[in-house]
């Protein structure tokens, strides 16, 4: 069973991001003139599931939020590619000495 958090469980600006990206995607969805079945069609999804997205709920999945910008042709803008540097994992070396340092395992 999935387990749901508590919206109060979630930062404030994270609420109010999902609700800025369905905002958007309801608004660009309707300037584009495509109805809320094509979108559905498109992101594999239900019309209630979409209702959702568009009205910023925490509990639809980042991925379907993403998937719709990604249609609508704002994926860009709503969500920039991070630079490499911020999600690049390099693998540590050991030093000469054969000893770690305090940041080389993390688990």
């Amino acid at each position: 069973m999935k387990k749901s958090r508590a919206t109060g469980d979630i930062p404030s600006a994270v609420i109010e991001r999902l609700q800025m990206w369905g905002a958007t995607i309801r608004k660009q969805r309707v300037f584009l003139n495509m109805t809320a079945e094509d979108l559905c069609a498109r992101l594999d999804i239900s019309r209630p599931t979409l209702r959702r997205i568009e009205s910023g709920d925490t509990a639809a999945a980042a991925s379907l939020y993403l998937a719709a910008l990604n249609v609508l042709g704002l994926l860009g803008h709503a969500a920039p590619r991070l630079e490499a540097r911020l999600w690049e994992m390099h693998i540590a070396t050991p030093r000469a000495n054969g000893t770690r340092g305090a940041d080389d395992e993390y688990f």
